[in-house]
């Protein structure tokens, strides 16, 4: 009897298209913001690219929002889909706040470690873009989510480590307040990472 409703009532397919946009956009925003920080040149203009992104992402959320109420059948549970996208959001949010700072802060050189921070972030992004592309068909997506985790772990140490130096290297307090926020924002986007990956953890038990 499912199959026979499902006949009737096709699940809506441009989910899953919406989702693969949303991973490549982050993965964009997140390895433009590891280049920012690599090559730390034209602050103000890769920012405003990285705003961009994120500004586009914004607009592929609210479409996709706007598609869920709209549909009768889903591809999976409307709660899943609502939050998938949200999390999915939230680290574009959080690498368009750390470009900011460094723009809104005035900071005229990278402290040593944080653009390997970033590369992480990158990463990380990297394994969501993939894991969404294999969403509608669940082919070896936990092994993502796995990798997702390694990597949330992996950023967490070297925040760890790189917080620990600034407090021990750095003696002006205002540029200890600056470089802490902005390592903090960078490894918190990473752990938005792993609450996508859950999410899609979730998502692939519900299915199996």
């Amino acid at each position: 009897m499912p199959g026979l409703l499902n006949r009737f009532l096709p699940r809506e397919k441009s989910f899953f298209d919406m989702f693969v946009q949303l991973g490549e956009n982050i993965h964009a925003g997140a390895q433009a913001l590891a280049e920012l920080l690599t090559n730390y040149t034209d602050v103000e203009a890769k920012a405003g690219h990285i705003k961009d992104l994120e500004h586009t992402g914004d607009e592929i959320t609210h479409a996709l929002l706007t598609r869920l109420n709209q549909t009768f059948i889903t591809p999976f549970d409307r709660e899943d889909i609502h939050e998938l996208s949200s999390k999915i959001d939230d680290v574009l949010d959080l690498v368009d706040a750390a470009a900011s700072r460094l723009v809104m802060y005035r900071v005229d050189r990278v402290r040593p470690g944080v653009a390997d921070l970033a590369k992480i972030l990158a990463a990380a992004t990297g394994q969501v873009a993939a894991a969404v592309r294999v969403l509608a068909k669940h082919d070896h997506i936990l092994g993502f989510c796995i990798e997702i985790n390694r990597l949330e772990n992996e950023s967490d140490r070297l925040c760890r480590t790189l917080i620990a130096k600034l407090f021990d290297e750095e003696k002006d307090p205002v540029q200890i307040i600056k470089w802490k926020e902005i390592i903090e924002v960078i490894e918190t986007a990473v752990d938005k990472c792993e609450d996508v990956a859950n999410v899609i953890e979730t998502v692939t038990l519900k299915s199996a």
